[in-house]
């Protein structure tokens, strides 16, 4: 059934069936010829699928199919012309940005106008769009209700409201930003969930907030949504710490390798990692919480663009990352359970293609891939002790024989970062600084969730005396004041400490 019906035969609109087409899709994906009849026909849906699997479209279409774009008739008869109709919430930027562009090329031929919302970018700019008038609004937890709180963003139209991800908005912390932005949408909403997995607090969100809601759940072939992708292709070896930058480069010299994605637990060995594979000459780069936004969207667009083809990311900077013909996820620090193993290798094999995966375990993670690996019948209780010389990592890996740690300079054809300008984003600091919280929309930082510590949610500064003292880092929400030092609207002025001299056993101070 899937196979012989075509988006038009769902009464989609034609602009909408043009627009996909265009981009070479023709025939829905499971997923999204179980969605669109039941969304088309305004039932609420609770979607469970997992990434890659193309709910994107199943939502989207219908969300574009039931806006009244501007060129419409009936558009200057709506209660607000140009309130944001529909409303898509996503739990990082990375996936907002793609669902937003996703959105766009689908709309293009209706003149729907398409605003991405999310911190580590000014105000101004997205403040601007909106009063201008959107008709759907994609964005994340903080930002989306910054903005509708101070009355800029006015949710009391959007008829069509979509979460994307839901737990992983649950793991960050963001349900209650999310209750509240329901809060402000109208009662007869058409509302729509999607979710890889379906936890308590996910269930009592659809309850309270949906209407009869329709399950939709996209099942593997073989019938268990835990077991991981068939077409991944898995290896684990026991790993030394310090061999692994050695290994790694090698398995980055393999047959048919492609675009190639490295997990780390810490911001900090994703940095070093990156640096290190750069100066063996790859084309890498590095996306973690202590990067400004300007400059882990760079990386994801040299990455997109092939401009370097390895990433390095920690899980929390790289949740929702969507890009084609990624053929290799390594796993440079194995990962703290179940649901993260799935996240990081289902970033490869997507939409039908093949991928390989292989985790590094220490000597100390070994009963935490245990559990792992009884969890998802992996095969590898007890994974071989392996070196970068090692015979059966270049016969499993297909690796060349005589590959070195450093790759010849006969191979070295990307651009790398240098030919990607990290864009001015206005509010972006473009440093270390925290990502998560209320204001960004990693959710919690980086440090909290992966191990990474509290190195990048904390900055420093120094009076004038020479003194450190902490300060809190800025939220993505809060506007920097005149003297460059970033507090809550109407927060008093922090009073800096002074330093103090003794002269002849007696303290003195400024006065006054």
């Amino acid at each position: 059934m899937t196979e012989t019906r075509t988006f038009a035969d769902f009464g989609l609109h034609p602009d909408l069936v043009r627009a996909i087409a265009e981009a070479g899709i023709t025939h829905p994906f499971p997923i999204q010829a179980m969605t669109l009849p039941v969304a088309l026909a305004r039932h609420d849906i609770i979607g469970q699928a997992k990434t890659g699997t193309g709910k994107t479209l199943g939502f989207g279409l219908p969300m574009l199919q039931h806006v009244v774009a501007p060129g419409d008739e009936g558009f200057a008869a709506l209660p607000k012309p140009g309130a944001p109709q529909a409303l898509a919430v996503a739990p990082t930027r990375e996936l907002a940005v793609q669902v937003a562009q996703d959105l766009s090329n689908a709309a293009k031929y209706r003149g729907i106008r398409v605003l991405t919302i999310y911190g580590g970018r000014a105000y101004e700019p997205q403040i601007e769009t909106l009063q201008k008038g959107v008709e759907v609004v994609v964005g994340t937890p903080g930002r989306l209700l910054d903005l509708a709180a101070k009355g800029h963003l006015d949710l009391g139209h959007a008829r069509t409201v979509v979460l994307d991800e839901a737990d992983e908005m649950l793991d960050l912390g963001f349900l209650p930003d999310v209750e509240k932005m329901l809060a402000l949408t109208p009662a007869g909403r058409h509302t729509m969930l999607f979710s890889a997995t379906m936890p308590g607090a996910v269930v009592s969100l659809a309850r309270s907030y949906m209407t009869q809601p329709t399950h939709i759940r996209a099942m593997s072939e073989d019938g268990d949504e835990r077991q991981t992708v068939a077409a991944v292709e898995q290896f684990a070896y026991r790993a030394h710490a310090m061999d692994k930058v050695e290994m790694v480069a090698r398995i980055l010299q393999a047959k048919d390798r492609g675009r190639t994605i490295i997990f780390t637990r810490t911001k900090r060995t994703a940095a070093k990692v990156a640096d290190d594979l750069i100066g063996r000459g790859f084309a890498a780069a590095a996306i973690h919480g202590d990067l400004g936004q300007g400059a882990r969207e760079q990386a994801l667009r040299a990455f997109r663009s092939d401009k370097v083809d390895v990433l390095v990311a920690t899980d929390v900077a790289a949740r929702g990352i969507d890009v084609e013909a990624v053929t290799h996820i390594i796993n440079y620090q194995c990962p703290e359970d179940e649901k993260t193993y799935l996240h990081r290798i289902g970033r490869t094999a997507r939409a039908g293609a093949t991928g390989v995966a292989v985790t590094f375990v220490d000597w100390d993670d070994m009963p935490r891939w245990g559990l792992i690996n009884k969890g998802l019948d992996l095969g590898y209780p007890e994974p071989d002790e392996t070196y970068s010389s090692s015979p059966h990592l270049f016969e499993q890996l297909d690796i060349p024989a005589g590959t070195t740690g450093t790759l010849p300079r006969s191979q070295r054809t990307h651009q790398g970062l240098a030919g990607e300008e990290i864009e001015d984003l206005g509010g972006d600091r473009g440093g270390r600084g925290r990502t998560g919280g209320r204001g960004g929309d990693g959710g919690r930082s980086d440090g909290g969730r992966s191990g990474g510590g509290r190195s990048g949610n904390r900055e420093r500064t120094r009076d004038g005396g020479g003194r450190s003292e902490g300060r809190a880092p800025r939220r993505d929400g809060d506007a920097p004041t005149a003297s460059g030092d970033a507090r809550p609207e109407g927060a008093p002025q922090r009073n800096r400490r002074r330093r103090t001299t003794r002269t002849g056993g007696a303290s003195t101070a400024p006065q006054g």
